[in-house]
């Protein structure tokens, strides 16, 4: 006698199948990305206090003082005054300015490149320019720079002035203004850039071509 397999239980036409619920990745990825972008931030931060408490440190420990940038010599190379009309005037003048970079500090300072102007009475006679240069600790160095005066219209009273005091009184009154940017350099960092007027009242003899006197002030030099 053989037995007949059970039979299938009977389906009605509207069978449902099973499927196992579905979790979400893109929940977890947005968590797994904020979590990554936050740790990246706090160790960003640590890193930025770290070096910049180290700067503190080295700075407390060099303790940088004001670099000394002071005009030693002026000379005037050629002076020529030329009437053009019965009010007016061209002047053409050559000043060769000497100046004099002292460092004591125990780290070395970076100069930006530096213009100075010299005037007459307010009016500007020329422009000179100082290259950039790096300066080490405990030196001075000189540099200078030659002021070109290449034919300035100058009113006949403002001329005649120049002639006057040049001729007749051997002395000639300017003054020198210009910028100066200086950086202090620590284990290859440099500090921000810090820029100085520079404004010096001088006094030169044409005659001698030597520097009669000065009075220089420097604002905002502070490292």
């Amino acid at each position: 006698m053989t037995s007949r397999p059970a039979a299938a239980p009977a389906t009605n036409g509207n069978h449902r199948r099973y499927y196992p619920p579905t979790t979400s990745t893109s929940s977890s990825s947005s968590a797994s990305f904020r979590g990554c972008c936050c740790c990246l931030f706090l160790l960003f931060s640590f890193l930025a206090l770290l070096i910049l408490a180290v700067i503190l440190v080295i700075v407390l420990a060099v303790k940088p003082k004001k670099p000394e940038f002071d005009l030693q010599q002026v000379g005037v190379q050629y002076v020529g005054i030329n009437p053009t009309t019965a009010s007016s005037a061209v002047v053409s003048l050559n000043i060769r300015m000497l100046f004099s970079a002292a460092n004591d500090n125990k780290v070395g300072i970076k100069y930006g490149e530096s213009r100075f102007t010299v005037m007459y009475r307010g009016i500007p006679l020329g422009r000179g320019t100082i290259p950039a240069f790096y300066q080490p600790a405990h030196s001075v160095r000189r540099v200078e720079t030659t002021i070109a005066v290449d034919r300035v219209n100058l009113l006949q009273a403002d001329a005649a002035d120049l002639v006057r005091d040049a001729s007749l009184n051997d002395r000639v009154d300017l003054r020198v203004v210009g910028d100066v940017g200086a950086k202090i350099r620590i284990l290859s960092f440099n500090s921000p850039e810090v820029q100085v007027s520079v404004d010096c009242s001088i006094a030169i003899s044409p005659r001698k071509q030597t520097l009669i006197s000065k009075q220089c002030g420097f604002d905002g030099l502070s490292v």
